[in-house]
């Protein structure tokens, strides 16, 4: 629906939406004016649609004033914003109300105990204010089509808002989640989608989901073995006889991370000792420097096979890129296209999944997207580089691919409810090995409270994603997150604690449990 609003309009929406705000921090204790101001701000610039770009700045003059001198200015803006967009967009007035509930909530949260009476009483006002328009002929309701029950456009999650921005808290730049459960769909973003910026990463925006690239990429072998051109039990050295692979290492193994083989992006002795392969995010300096270096997936795959294997095939569990390289070859020969143009007729093509993209040299990500950075240590001082542009070949089919929340949900949630591959094939794939539960191109994990997901995460040189969903696809959760990634990869506890966080909201109730394995590549 197209809606157009004049500058008058826009300041009448940031006037009512940021004043509210200001009404709550106001009328807040003494000491706790900043820190309410603070978290129902957050709340403001995570609104979406129209609203989120109208929010995306604050006005001024709401400083300085009195609760009287605010409450006078404000509430009328609020029933004045409420009005003027229910007449030209229904869905962006629901949009609007529930985004200055959420920042009012979350006004109130810094408080010990219940809010003050003042604050109460505020919140009152603020939200009468807010309904005041629907008793306004010709403004909302029935002639309208005005919905302001949740359902109409998702609940109101504050506690997923807070997870989020507790992320964010964490040292990550930008985080963007949505979740669908029996409520309903709920989709928002914490920080900031480029530093130095202000505005919050776009919720639906593209970003590199790194080793979710590997449940893509199993899905399509999985569907070639559907249409009986690959055996899932067979010898890879029989489709790819010109790497002189062990000739124990099955499709599965590959699929399953039990071939043995190294990890071309760098591996680990049993002792702990890292051994490098290629120049990967592990590599600091070098490897920004080299990040438009292309990679022909035949180099990852010798690379690896001059290192000693980690195992004999088939008796343990590692990851390693590698074998999704060695599954893209797979994919290539079999077929006689590229692995680009299966993924388009088997999965992207079905699923009109648009927002994805499965690049092998090409450095550009789509508009919009959220920045991904890389930190580095030369002659003493810190180095940040934006490398959202990079050539994703050093990665492969182990981590190359683009997307976005809606369409990872539209992905695993379909994947799950067998619209991809048949039962017994999609039982394969959902039976995990002993060690790290790991299935073909998923992880099957327990969730707090018992719950069983299917899940796979990743991470690219400061872009990750993850991927969640409950084996009948009733409940899913989606999130993207853009940060500053090092050698070090110091993001990573940050990154495990976030997931976890995030499960126990989701699929525990809040309850608190074990960490659930993430991988972000290297």
């Amino acid at each position: 629906m197209s809606i157009t609003l004049s500058e008058q309009d826009q300041l009448t929406l940031r006037t009512a939406a940021w004043g509210a705000v200001s009404l709550m921090a106001a009328a807040g204790a003494a000491g706790s004016a900043h820190k309410a101001a603070t978290e129902g701000s957050i709340a403001l610039t995570s609104a979406t649609g129209l609203v989120g770009h109208v929010l995306a700045k604050a006005p001024k003059g709401l400083n300085g004033k009195t609760v009287a001198a605010l409450a006078d200015q404000v509430l009328p803006a609020l029933t004045a914003a409420m009005s003027l967009l229910s007449k030209q967009a229904p869905a962006e007035a629901d949009n609007f109300r529930r985004t200055v509930i959420v920042a009012i909530e979350a006004a109130t949260r810094p408080q010990k105990g219940e809010p003050n009476p003042t604050m109460a009483e505020m919140a009152r006002k603020i939200t009468e204010a807010l309904d005041a328009a629907l008793a306004t002929p010709g403004a909302t309701g029935a002639d309208s089509g005005v919905a302001v029950s949740p359902a109409a456009s998702g609940p109101d999650r504050p506690e997923l808002q807070q997870v989020i921005q507790e992320m964010v808290g964490s040292g990550f730049v930008g985080v963007t989640l949505r979740v669908h459960d029996e409520r309903g769909e709920w989709v928002g973003s914490a920080g900031v989608g480029e530093l130095g910026g202000t505005e919050a990463p776009p919720t639906d925006g593209h970003v590199r989901i790194g080793s979710n690239t590997k449940t893509f990429t199993a899905t399509v072998v999985l569907q070639l073995v559907a249409e009986g051109r690959i055996g899932l039990d067979e010898p890879v050295a029989g489709y790819l006889p010109e790497f002189g692979l062990d000739e124990r290492i099955t499709v599965r193994m590959l699929l399953q991370h039990t071939s043995g083989v190294f990890n071309f992006t760098g591996d680990f002795d049993p002792d702990g000792t890292f051994v490098p392969g290629i120049p990967a995010t592990p590599a600091g300096k070098e490897w920004v420097e080299g990040r438009f270096t292309t990679y022909r997936p035949e180099e990852l795959v010798r690379l690896a096979l001059s290192k000693p294997a980690r195992f004999e095939p088939g008796t343990d569990w590692s990851y390693a890129n590698t074998n999704y390289v060695l599954a893209r070859l797979l994919i290539e020969k079999v077929t006689g296209r590229r692995v680009a143009e299966e993924m388009q007729r088997l999965i992207l093509g079905p699923l009109g999944l648009s927002g994805t993209i499965q690049p092998t040299t090409e450095t550009d990500i789509p508009e919009p997207h959220a920045h991904a950075y890389y930190r580095y240590e030369e002659d003493g001082q810190t180095q940040t580089v934006d490398v959202t542009r990079h050539n994703p070949s050093w990665i492969s089919s182990g981590g190359d691919m683009i997307s976005t929340t809606r369409d990872l949900h539209t992905f695993i949630s379909a994947l799950v409810g067998g619209k991809l591959l048949p039962d017994a094939l999609l039982a394969e794939m959902c039976t995990p090995e002993s060690k790290a539960g790991y299935g073909l191109g998923v992880f099957v994990q327990e969730a707090p409270g018992g719950a069983t997901v299917i899940t796979h995460n990743g991470g690219a040189a400061g872009h990750a994603a993850l991927m969640y969903s409950t084996p009948d696809g009733g409940k899913t959760l989606t999130a993207t997150l853009n940060y500053v990634d090092d050698a070090d990869l110091s993001m990573g506890a940050a990154f495990q604690q976030a997931t976890q966080r995030l499960v126990q909201e989701v699929f525990g109730g809040g309850q608190t449990g074990p960490a659930d394995a993430a991988e972000p590549a290297r």
